[in-house]
């Protein structure tokens, strides 16, 4: 008989090795799937330090569309800014 899969960490539990909370990779996975158009399977097998690169640079993006870099507010909806960790 195969064995079952192991149940989803609980809030709070170390995820593969890194600190951090189940809520928080979720997070980070809607986050780029919502803006790169990526498949879920694609954003999961990145490397942690990958996925963090990408967040901070969809940030800066979203910074600079949003006329955070100094050229003024640019119309539109607002854009999400991933927080520096």
């Amino acid at each position: 008989m195969p064995e079952l899969p192991a149940p989803v960490p609980a809030r709070g539990t170390r995820i593969g090795g890194t600190v951090g909370h189940l809520d928080d990779l979720v997070a980070e996975v809607a986050y780029l799937a919502y803006y790169l158009h990526w498949p879920l399977t694609d954003i999961l097998t990145l490397e942690h330090a990958d996925r963090r690169r990408f967040l901070r640079e969809v940030g800066e993006i979203n910074r600079r569309a949003n006329g955070d870099a100094g050229g003024g507010a640019s119309a539109g909806i607002p854009l999400q800014n991933w927080p520096e960790s």
